[in-house]
């Protein structure tokens, strides 16, 4: 799960992590009581989309950039007019763009430098990294590739969490001094607090600035969360904007299914991520594209199957159907019962490969075989993919 920005410094705040002030506005009025409130020269209206590159982005109506300064109330207004209600296209949001719904109305911050701070999960280790440079405000992959030497890298043991010397080390490196170096060092130890307390799987700050007043501020951020633990941050649910999602996205997670949304034309359903990640590898081995990535888990119940078959079928791409599972917890015939029932429901009319092994697989098949669906049964995952190709071929 993703936050907006403005979503983003509330939790700043709420761990002690210095930002710049500012407030959420819906409305193009809103952004100019927002901007009286700050009472400052020089004020930032900042579109809120869940992709980056907004600075250099670009309207459909032709407006050009989702972030800019203004040094009046009127201007602030101004601008928001411009983005609110609008489609907003970056590198990031692909050629359809988002919505933008709310912008951030921001005290600008002299800077006299930046720098990248992130903390995240390193896959290799299992642990938190922290992972800082004091080449801030760019493409940090960039950074990594031509300038590695600039980059800081940090592992935090998991049970011992982020030291006081390891915060300082950091502070030291990117060149803080004093003063300075003293906030840097507070800010790193209250960022992986609010990493920790968030259950985050990801926070980056990008900007991390340093002014000419010698303060040190968190200004722009990017947070993921585990979903697995959302279940015990409900506040952190409550700032999810489901507009910024997939619909079909939005819709399985209601059920407690894994999808994903892809641009190919057969669509799978699987149990097992790593079986589903094998099936769509196999789809595209035989000559197809695959459409999504669905996994229904190890114990999904009819009703599961019945929801995913109808996300799927929601999306009009989709020219062909494989099932894969391989019961080991899941009962086949559950699957088979589901399948049938959703197939009935929507009146499906394009082709449905089914490959069943496992757990009660007789009882499966036998249900599948008795429905009268105009079904094809395959023996083994290469056999049905080679089929769902062939069958969406020939069907076009």
């Amino acid at each position: 799960m993703n936050v907006h920005e403005y979503q983003a410094k509330e939790l700043f705040v709420k761990f002690g992590v210095p930002t710049s002030p500012g407030r959420v506005a819906r409305t193009a009025e809103d952004a100019e009581a927002a901007a009286r409130e700050l009472n400052s020269d020089q004020v930032m209206v900042k579109a809120q989309i869940h992709a980056g590159g907004r600075g250099k982005g670009t309207f459909k109506s032709g407006f050009k950039g989702g972030v800019h300064m203004a040094k009046t109330p009127a201007e602030v207004r101004d601008f928001a007019a411009k983005m609110l209600g609008e489609t907003l296209v970056t590198h990031q949001t692909g050629p359809d763009g988002k919505q933008v719904n709310q912008v951030l109305v921001a005290q600008a911050v002299d800077i006299a430098k930046e720098y990248y701070l992130a903390i995240l999960m390193d896959r290799a280790t299992g642990a938190p990294m922290v992972i800082a440079s004091t080449e801030g405000g760019v493409n940090i992959e960039e950074v990594a590739e031509k300038h590695p030497d600039k980059i800081i890298r940090t592992p935090v043991h998991p049970l011992l969490g982020l030291q006081s010397h390891q915060a300082r080390s950091i502070a030291a490196a990117l060149g803080f001094r004093g003063g300075p170096f003293r906030q840097a060092t507070d800010l790193l130890l209250a960022l992986y607090r609010l990493f920790v307390g968030c259950d985050c799987s990801m926070v980056e700050i990008n900007p991390l600035v340093a002014t000419p007043d010698g303060r040190v501020l968190a200004l722009d951020a990017k947070f993921n969360f585990d979903d697995n633990a959302l279940f015990r941050h409900k506040d952190v649910v409550a700032m999810r904007d489901e507009s910024e999602e997939d619909p079909r996205e939005v819709e399985a997670s209601k059920y407690g299914l894994n999808y994903i949304g892809l641009d190919g034309s057969i669509a799978c359903l699987v149990n097992g991520a790593g079986l589903a990640m094998a099936t769509m590898d196999i789809i595209q081995y035989a000559g197809g594209k695959p459409a999504n990535f669905l996994d229904v888990g190890g114990g999904a119940s009819k009703e599961q199957v019945s929801a995913a078959f109808k996300i799927i079928l929601a999306d009009p791409r989709v020219e062909g159907i494989l099932v894969n599972i391989f019961g080991g917890i899941m009962d086949c015939n559950v699957i088979a019962t589901g399948i049938v029932a959703a197939a009935r429901e929507t009146g499906l009319k394009i082709p449905l490969v089914v490959r069943l092994e496992g757990n009660n697989v007789e009882a499966g098949k036998k249900t599948l075989a008795e429905s009268g669906l105009a079904l094809t049964a395959a023996d083994d995952l290469k056999d049905a993919a080679r089929k769902v190709v062939a069958a969406v071929g020939k069907a076009a």
